[in-house]
C-alpha cells in the first residue's frame, strides 16, 4: 500500500511538473551532432559490420526479440513497476518497423529518446545511457539495422497503470532524469580508460541495472553503479564500487577481463541476467573493448566500507540451531563441489569463503541460485559451463534458508541469517 500511495503521488508530481513551462527549457532538444554525417572513412560495408559489433556491444537484441520469435522484431514485454513496455520492432519493415526512418530519426530516439513522430519514448529504452552514444556510431548502428530482412510484426501498446499510461508524465520524468548529450571525454584519463567509459555508461547501460532506482524510476547518480534491485526480475544487480559487494577495485584487470568476455574468472562466476548479457552481448567484444571496461570498471570510486557488524534478529540458540542444521545440509549437498573447506574448484566450482556474492546483504542471489540453480554462460572462453542444479524440489524452506545462512556465515564470512519466508517468497520465481 505503501508503495502504492508514493507511486501515485510521484505520478501526480510528474504530471505537474509536465504542466509547467519550464519544461520547454529543461527539456529542449540537444541537437549536437544532429546533422554530423557518418565517418567518411567506412564505405557502406564497412558501415554495416560495425554497426553490427556496436549492436552487439548494446544488447540490443535482448529486449527487442521476443522469445521464440524473429530477431530484432520485438514484442518482447518488458516488465516495470508501472505495468508493461513492449519492444518495438527494428526490423527494415516500412509499415511495422524502421525502414521508413532516416538516420536522424533514429539519431533522435538513442540521443534525444524521441520517437520518429516526436513522442517522447519510456524510459525503459535506456536513453538516459544511449544519449552518449557518438553520431557515427549512431548511424553506423543504423546502417546495419536497416539491412536487416524486414519482418512483418505490429507493434503492442505499452500496457501502463494509471497515471503512467499518459505521456505527459514523460515531461516530468525527463526534467528530473534526463540531460541529453555526447560522452565527452576525460582529458585527465587514458585512451584506454576514457574507451571503457564510453562503453561502460553508453552502449553497454551498466547502470540500468547496477543502480538503485527510485520511486518514479529514476537513477540515482550519487550512487551510480552502487548496486540495485530489479524488482521486475527479482534479482539483485550488486554494486561494482563496494568492496561489501561485488567492488572491482581490488580485483586485478585480467580477473574482470575474463569474467566480462567468459563469464567465468578466478573471482567470481555470472549467474541469472547477466549470464544472459555475457553469452549474447559482452562475448563478442574485441579483448582491446572488454579490456578497456575493465580498467574503467577497476577505477570506479570506491565508498568508504561501513564499520556496522551485521544485525541479527534471532536469539543466539536460534542462530546456532540454523546453523548447525545447515551445516549438515552442506555437507549432503555442497560440499562434493565446493569442498568442506569452501574454497571450491575455481572456476569451475566458485570458492564461497569470503565471496561477496554470498554475503552481500541482499541474500536474494544465492536464495535463488540454491533453489532453481543456474549456468554461467556458454561462451568461447568457458564452451561447457559447469551448472548449479537445483535443490529446491528436495529442500523446505526452512532447510534451503538454513543452508544459505551457513554458507553466509562459515569460514569466516558474516551477515544476516535468511528466513524461510524470504526462501518462500522466491521459491516460485522463475529465472528471469
Amino acid at each position: 500500500m505503501k508503495r502504492f500511495l508514493i507511486w501515485g503521488i510521484g505520478g501526480l508530481l510528474l504530471l505537474a511538473l509536465a504542466a509547467i513551462g519550464i519544461l520547454a527549457f529543461l527539456n529542449a532538444d540537444d541537437l549536437s551532432g544532429q546533422h554530423v554525417p557518418a565517418s567518411a572513412t567506412l564505405n557502406p560495408a564497412e558501415q554495416i559490420t560495425r554497426g553490427a559489433y556496436l549492436v552487439r556491444a548494446g544488447d540490443c537484441m535482448a529486449c527487442h526479440t521476443a522469445r521464440g520469435g524473429q530477431s530484432y522484431a520485438g514484442g518482447r514485454a518488458i516488465q516495470t513497476p508501472f505495468g508493461a513496455i513492449y519492444s518495438p520492432n527494428l526490423t527494415s519493415d516500412h509499415a511495422t518497423g524502421i525502414g521508413s526512418w532516416s538516420a536522424d530519426d533514429f539519431w533522435r530516439a538513442m540521443h534525444n529518446g524521441k520517437s520518429k513522430d516526436g513522442s517522447l519514448l519510456y524510459p525503459a529504452f535506456p536513453y538516459p545511457n544511449y544519449t552518449k552514444v557518438t553520431r557515427a556510431d549512431a548511424d553506423a548502428m543504423f546502417a546495419y539495422l536497416h539491412s536487416l530482412p524486414p519482418v512483418s510484426q505490429k507493434n503492442r501498446a505499452p500496457e501502463l497503470r494509471f497515471p503512467y499510461n499518459n505521456r505527459l508524465l514523460l515531461y516530468g520524468w525527463r526534467a528530473l532524469y534526463f540531460r541529453p548529450g555526447v560522452y565527452q571525454a576525460a582529458s585527465e584519463q587514458s585512451v584506454e580508460w576514457n574507451r571503457g567509459a564510453y562503453l561502460v555508461q553508453g552502449l553497454g547501460h551498466c547502470s540500468a541495472c547496477h543502480s538503485t532506482r527510485n520511486a518514479l524510476g529514476g537513477t540515482e547518480l550519487k550512487a551510480e553503479l552502487g548496486g540495485g534491485f530489479i524488482p521486475v526480475l527479482n534479482w539483485y544487480a550488486p554494486s561494482l564500487t563496494s568492496d561489501q559487494e561485488i567492488g572491482l577495485g581490488d580485483w586485478e584487470i585480467g580477473h574482470i577481463s575474463a569474467l566480462l568476455k567468459t563469464g567465468i574468472s578466478a573471482r567470481g562466476t555470472v549467474l541469472g541476467p547477466m549470464a544472459e548479457v555475457v553469452g549474447a552481448s559482452l562475448q563478442h567484444l574485441n579483448d582491446g573493448d572488454i579490456t578497456a571496461m575493465a580498467v574503467y570498471l577497476k577505477t570506479l570510486p570506491r565508498p568508504s566500507a561501513s564499520a556496522d557488524k551485521p544485525k541479527e534478529h534471532a536469539s543466539l540458540p536460534e542462530i546456532d540451531r540454523v546453523l548447525t542444521q545447515g551445516a549438515k545440509l552442506y555437507e549432503t549437498h555442497c560440499a562434493d563441489c565446493h569442498q568442506a573447506s569452501g574454497k571450491g574448484v575455481p572456476p569451475a566450482y566458485p570458492a564461497l569463503v569470503n565471496n561477496h556474492a554470498i554475503t552481500m546483504p541482499s541474500a536474494v542471489n544465492a536464495i535463488r541460485i540454491v533453489l532453481n540453480g543456474g549456468f554461467p554462460p556458454g561462451t568461447a572462453g568457458n564452451p561447457r559451463p559447469y551448472g548449479m542444479p537445483p535443490f529446491g524440489p528436495v529442500l523446505s524452506d526452512s532447510e534451503a534458508a538454513a543452508v544459505v545462512s551457513y554458507m553466509r556465515n562459515a569460514w569466516g564470512n558474516q551477515a544476516t541469517l535468511v528466513t524461510p519466508m524470504e526462501v518462500n517468497r522466491y521459491r516460485a520465481v522463475p529465472l528471469d
